[in-house]
């Protein structure tokens, strides 16, 4: 396929695994003809157990390849605070960056009697801390004014309500909320939309035949969602119909737990 003109690069965390909501941010950006930057570290996607190939982020960049777009894997585990500006740095040879992506995320059930001061620390280091350092980075390449209403650059996170039992994840997602929601107010003369979207239960290997069902059940549009419909979300709010959305935490969960 015949590479587009390309005028647009963005990064995407956690693109590790291929069943993944990461993956299908990926492919559903490169759809839309963004050039990518793919980061994943595979130590983590061991470590938690779910469903992989042995060469899940090769096969997610071909698939976005095959789509027109330029696309380079960084392997590099977000604890470590030299990262994000690395996965800037790489970034910045395919061109302006103005997309960033944060699927990627920490996340060891355990609880308020169970948690150890280092899987907390590791989770905020995650979550929270690299949320902070990744949009340090893009922020600081972007320029530092822009007319009214131009959009200079696009940032979305995931995020969860998800606490009980699951304690140091959902309480640096919490962190990562405010993190995005500030960087919408903070980054505003560089014309940045900063959104953090919560997708609700999406099995992407987590579940078993209870957990499915009980999802199912609380969830008015009868089925439980896809990395696809993260996705769509996603790329209506990397658009410039998307534009207007700015500094929301918007769930995009076909209703669960609203009724």
């Amino acid at each position: 396929m015949t590479i587009r003109n390309r005028s647009k690069t963005a990064i995407v965390t956690g693109v590790g695994r291929r069943r993944s909501i990461g993956a299908g941010l990926a492919v559903g950006l490169a759809s839309d003809g963004w050039d990518l930057i793919l980061n994943y570290w595979k130590p983590y996607d061991v470590r938690i157990g779910l469903e992989r190939g042995t060469a899940d982020p090769e096969t997610i960049a071909d698939e976005c390849r095959a789509l027109g777009v330029a696309v380079k894997l960084v392997s590099g585990d977000l604890s470590d605070p030299t990262v994000p500006a690395e996965l800037i740095r790489v970034a910045q040879s395919l061109g302006p960056v103005t997309g960033l992506v944060m699927s990627h995320c920490e996340s060891v059930d355990s609880s308020i009697l169970t948690t150890t001061i280092e899987s907390w620390d590791r989770h905020f280091a995650v979550n929270a801390r690299a949320t902070w350092l990744l949009i340090n980075a893009f922020a600081e390449q972007l320029p530092e004014s822009v007319n009214p209403g131009h959009v200079g650059g696009r940032i979305v996170a995931l995020t969860s309500d998800h606490t009980v039992n699951n304690l140091p994840y959902g309480a640096s997602k919490g962190a990562l909320d405010r993190i995005v929601t500030a960087a919408a107010v903070e980054l505003a003369d560089r014309g940045v939309r900063a959104n953090v979207v919560n997708p609700g239960p999406i099995d992407t290997g987590w579940m078993d035949d209870a957990t499915r069902e009980s999802g199912i059940g609380a969830t008015p549009a009868g089925r439980l969602g896809t990395a696809d419909d993260t996705a769509d979300l996603v790329r209506f709010l990397f658009s410039e119909s998307g534009s207007w959305i700015n500094g929301q935490i918007l769930s995009s969960n076909g209703g669960f737990k609203v009724s």
